[in-house]
């Protein structure tokens, strides 16, 4: 069995024609006849079978097919590992990312880190809180960019930055014309707030219990937009990371730095503890590292 006939197997299951796979794989079609004749004879089995004009898999066909694209996609990814190790300078960094980090600080690092590294693409997974520290637990990803950084055994963190929270009230609140509160001045408000399991839910609560209070949450939402969105609409107050107001304050709504207590959180990248980088990502973690100690000099 070579590796020509599962492409071409492929190609032909994908189109349902041969005439067609032979000129999208720019050879014969007698050549690709051939090597399937070969293919189905080395498995004892028939993989297609005639529709007219086209092809089509037999029930073994199918279940043959699906076990032959993992494979591939396997020796694919095998062979792009191996041209990234000869040049650390090419290849996919796949990084995780909360949608809390997607408007400044994730395009900020990716843009500078392509001015020195132009010919590594990225391929970007945005999740929640639990989903991307497992998913760096578990081997889906390498790399991801978190707030709060966990403290987890199986994990190295690295703390880039701490920020704070602000308050976003809506632009006929009673407190709109101050530019910073206490926190306990919003205790008698509703509250718009991300649902129970994420990690900002835990920081709203939290933070306004330290104010000596529970919020009344009125409103409830599962990404940033929405909270501003529901916030903009005078469904309630909210607390909301300072980067992702930067530039960005929502029509009809004012930001409120808040005084007391102080609400924050830290952000950081997250690698595996128990498993080694590929070189390009090993490359943009060090890149990650060094950019931030240099912002935090001036």
């Amino acid at each position: 069995m070579e590796l020509r006939q599962l492409r071409y197997f492929v190609e032909v299951a994908e189109r349902q024609h041969m005439t067609e796979a032979a000129e999208h794989l720019h050879v014969a079609q007698s050549a690709v006849s051939f090597q399937i004749s070969k293919l189905e004879e080395e498995l004892g089995v028939q993989l297609f079978e005639r529709v007219g004009r086209n092809v089509k898999l037999t029930q073994i066909g199918q279940i043959f097919l699906k076990h032959v694209k993992k494979g591939l996609d396997g020796i694919d990814q095998a062979k792009a590992k191996i041209d990234e190790y000869l040049d650390p300078e090419i290849g996919t960094i796949r990084i995780g990312y909360l949608s809390s980090l997607a408007n400044y600080v994730l395009p900020m690092i990716i843009s500078s880190f392509k001015k020195d590294y132009p010919n590594i693409s990225f391929h970007l997974r945005q999740g929640s809180y639990a989903e991307l520290v497992q998913s760096v637990k578990n081997g889906e990803l390498n790399l991801s960019f978190i707030g709060p950084v966990p403290n987890d055994e199986e994990l190295t963190t690295y703390v880039l930055f701490t920020e704070r929270f602000s308050a976003l009230v809506p632009n006929h609140h009673p407190l709109v014309e101050k530019d910073s509160i206490f926190l306990h001045e919003l205790k008698n408000d509703d509250f718009v707030v991300f649902a129970k399991g994420y990690v900002f839910h835990k920081i709203v609560i939290d933070s306004c219990k330290q104010a000596g209070f529970y919020p009344k949450i009125s409103a409830e939402g599962e990404d940033m937009d929405a909270i501003k969105g529901l916030v903009s609409a005078g469904l309630g107050v909210s607390l909301i990371p300072d980067n992702t107001l930067i530039d960005n304050v929502p029509r009809m709504t004012k930001k409120l730095s808040i005084q007391h207590p102080e609400v924050k959180r830290s952000v950081g990248i997250i690698i595996p503890k128990n498993r080694d980088l590929p070189p390009s990502e090993k490359t943009f973690y060090h890149f990650v590292k060094n950019f931030y100690t240099k912002l935090t000099r001036y």
